[in-house]
């Protein structure tokens, strides 16, 4: 019991933006410190998970997800490939979706080709699989994580890139499976709100999403976004909260370890 209330202790995090005459870089140094704060809290929590609770929520996760219609519906899915452990385990979602004839893209992080001060160093795109082998044939990075070979990026269908062979330019996703650090429901807007690893991978991909649906002629991306997530990694109220900041969107739903798929209030 002690040890349970010292693990919520860590994780409360108390954020609010500062008042008055603050300026925003001080905001967001605020904002950045939060965060941290709560990734450090969630990592020694997420450390005392068993193996075997890893696995059986991800077992409960996929399973929801078979039957979930906006997953049965999408017909392109990004979908994480996880770490080794303290997260939800994606290899079934991807192996159900190959099955199923779904167009599987997966992340693929490269040096940004536009090079400037206000842009990111690396980038993420999301590229596609092209069936159950050549998955198979994927190797783990320095963090267990499956990962494409780059000398193949260029003979792939993707997400960001130019006229070719595969129709990339005209390729945008229906569902992103995303996951994350932590997790929570905002009490006034019901927002789904998530905390991710700190790079930005994922709200700049967004950013990027967005605009190229634009260009495509979408008055606004369509894409649904649901996050994956061990029941750990949700937050309830006595916890503290999830800070987020401007380029932080919130998402469509979210499927928990426990069962539970959490919505906003429209969407409900």
């Amino acid at each position: 019991m002690q040890q349970q209330n010292d693990t919520t202790r860590q994780l409360q995090v108390p954020f609010s933006m500062p008042e008055g005459t603050v300026t925003d870089e001080f905001a967001m140094a605020s904002l950045s410190a939060a965060k941290q704060q709560l990734r450090t809290a969630m990592k020694h929590k997420l450390q005392a998970l068993s193996p075997e609770s890893v696995l059986s929520q991800s077992s409960t996760v996929f399973n929801k997800l078979k039957t979930f219609r906006p997953f049965v519906n999408a017909k392109r899915v990004s979908v994480f490939l996880s770490m080794p452990g303290g997260e939800i385990q994606t290899d079934a979602i991807v192996r159900h979706a190959l099955v199923s004839g779904k167009e599987v893209f997966v992340p693929y992080l490269h040096k940004n080709p536009t090079t400037s001060p206000a842009l990111p160093v690396r980038v993420m795109d999301m590229v596609r699989l092209r069936d159950l082998a050549d998955y198979e044939s994927l190797m783990p990075d320095r963090w267990g994580i499956p990962s494409i070979n780059p000398v193949t990026v260029h003979e792939r269908q993707r997400i960001f890139s130019g006229p070719d062979a595969q129709h990339s330019q005209s390729t945008l996703l229906d569902l992103i499976l995303m996951p994350g650090v932590a997790f929570d429901i905002d009490p006034d807007s019901g927002a789904i709100r998530r905390l991710g690893h700190g790079k930005g991978f994922y709200d700049y991909f967004l950013s990027r999403h967005s605009s190229k649906s634009a260009e495509l002629g979408q008055q606004e991306s369509s894409v649904l976004l649901y996050g994956l997530a061990l029941s750990e990694q949700f937050l309830s109220p006595s916890e503290g909260a999830v800070p987020v900041g401007p380029f932080d969107q919130p998402l469509d739903g979210l499927i928990l370890g426990n069962g539970e798929i959490k919505s906003p209030p429209a969407a409900k």
